[in-house]
Order: structure tokens, then sequence, then C-alpha cells
């Protein structure tokens, strides 16, 4: 029987760079964000990029348009094509399914930052 010899990086992972993993922690809270906008009112890219440089964070579109069409496609936000100005824009409203994954993101994310948070 023939031995297969398996590459020395094999059950190693290599630990995602310091940027990556945090722009993965922000994209979670940035998701979070839009779902609570979208829960107060319709939203549209332009105006959560401004909602969020408000809070110090700049959003390529590149980024921020797919995080709105991956929402839209997981049945969270609902997507509603206006005119605004001569111009075509999507706006996006939070759906039912979307209110609840918001209720539930809020009950996780209390109870982590509770933890973290917890002798500051």
């Amino acid at each position: 029987m023939k031995r297969t010899r398996l590459p020395r990086s094999f059950g190693r992972t290599k630990p995602p760079s310091p940027d990556r993993l945090a722009r993965e922690l922000f994209l979670g809270f940035v998701k979070t964000h839009i779902l609570y906008h979208a829960s107060k009112e319709a939203v549209c890219g332009v105006g959560l990029a401004e909602e969020l440089a408000n809070h110090g964070y700049r959003l390529s579109p590149g980024t921020l348009y797919p995080t709105l069409h991956a929402l839209a496609a997981a049945g969270y936000l609902r997507c509603l094509p206006e005119l605004h100005e001569g111009r075509r824009r999507k706006s996006y409203r939070i759906t039912k399914s979307g209110l609840w994954a918001l209720s539930e993101a809020r009950k996780r994310l209390r109870e982590l930052v509770e933890e973290v948070l917890e002798n500051e």
C-alpha cells in the first residue's frame, strides 16, 4: 500500500492578519448598524456611508454596497428602487426577518459587551 504524504502545512491554519480580523469584526457591527437604521427609516448607501463617517468609520462603496446586497439577498432588507432628483437610487427597509435578526443581534451583542467590559 502506497503512503500518501501530506503537505507540511496540513492541520495548521494561518491566523488572519490583524487588519483582516479587525475588518471581519467591524463588518459584523456594520451589518447590525445598517439593520438598526433600516428599522427606523428607509436607508440608502450614500446616507449610510455618511452616518458611519460621523462615527469615524469610512467604508468604500466596494464594501458597503455588497453588504447591502447580501442583507437583501438574505431577506433582512427589502430593496425599494426610487427616483431621487432625477436619478435612480435604491433605498432599503428592514423586513420581518431583519427585525428578528436585529433583535437577536442586540441580545447577543449586549451579553458579549457586558462580559468584555465588566471590569472597565
